[in-house]
């Protein structure tokens, strides 16, 4: 099993190019375990990447979305200089933009467990454990995918990590959007994730003062890599 996992860097980065960007990674990854179970190729090992990026200001609806949950039509859509996709992860919808951390993990499962269940926990745990190095207490919600603060309280909760991902033969794609420095009024646009009456926040809004985003991509590397026991490269 590989349990290297190579870095890159996307710094702003359209969301329809890294998509595509994302998806040969995807597909050659697939491709080449099909080729190992076919015996075609001496070669048994199977890469992990990890990319980080910033959108310019996007939604995306996930494949079993509803569309409603957009509250914005073309003409106001190119007002806000946003664009919108429907893509094929899972989850409804949501925003990316300048400010948030967005992480896509193409993992080969195989490499490390083979549970989808335990993968998602284990994104989730990196960001709180990450938010607990700013001393921002957060947590899960019983039934939602995540991470939330005060996520206990249905009157103060509030999301501040969306998660949905895209996999296929324990291979994955898609991934996490933190919110760091984010501009939360473009979450007014649309109803996150498809929940009515949850709030979201952002690092920024919780102390204050915009953070280091570096800072904080460094700090949830190193907990990504501590959790699923991978060395960068």
């Amino acid at each position: 099993m590989n349990k290297n996992v190579r870095l890159i860097n996307k710094g702003l980065i359209d969301y329809k190019e890294c998509w595509a960007f994302q998806t040969d990674i995807f597909d050659a990854i697939i491709q080449k375990k099909i080729s190992i179970r076919k015996g075609e190729t001496k070669s048994v090992v199977t890469d992990n990447f990890l990319l980080f990026c910033e959108h310019p200001h996007v939604y995306t609806l996930g494949k079993t979305g509803e569309k409603s949950n957009l509250l914005l039509d073309e003409e106001l859509l190119k007002e806000k200089k946003a664009t919108y996709y429907h893509i094929n992860r899972g989850g409804d919808i949501t925003y990316h933009g300048p400010g948030q951390l967005v992480g896509y993990p193409i993992f080969d499962l195989d490499n490390f467990f083979t549970d989808i269940n335990k993968y998602l926990r284990l994104l989730e745990e990196a960001v709180i454990l990450t938010l607990h190095d700013y001393n921002i207490k957060s947590g899960r919600v019983d039934g939602l995918t995540g991470v939330w603060i005060d996520g206990d309280d249905p009157v103060k909760a509030r999301k501040i990590c969306a998660l949905g991902v895209k996999l296929s033969r324990w291979v994955t794609m898609h991934g996490f959007a933190l919110n760091v420095n984010t501009n939360l009024n473009y979450f007014s646009y649309v109803v996150p994730c498809g929940i009515v009456g949850k709030g979201v926040t952002s690092i920024e809004k919780e102390l204050g003062e915009p953070q280091d985003l570096k800072e904080v991509q460094e700090k949830l590397t190193l907990h990504l890599s501590l959790l699923f026991g991978f060395k960068i490269i």
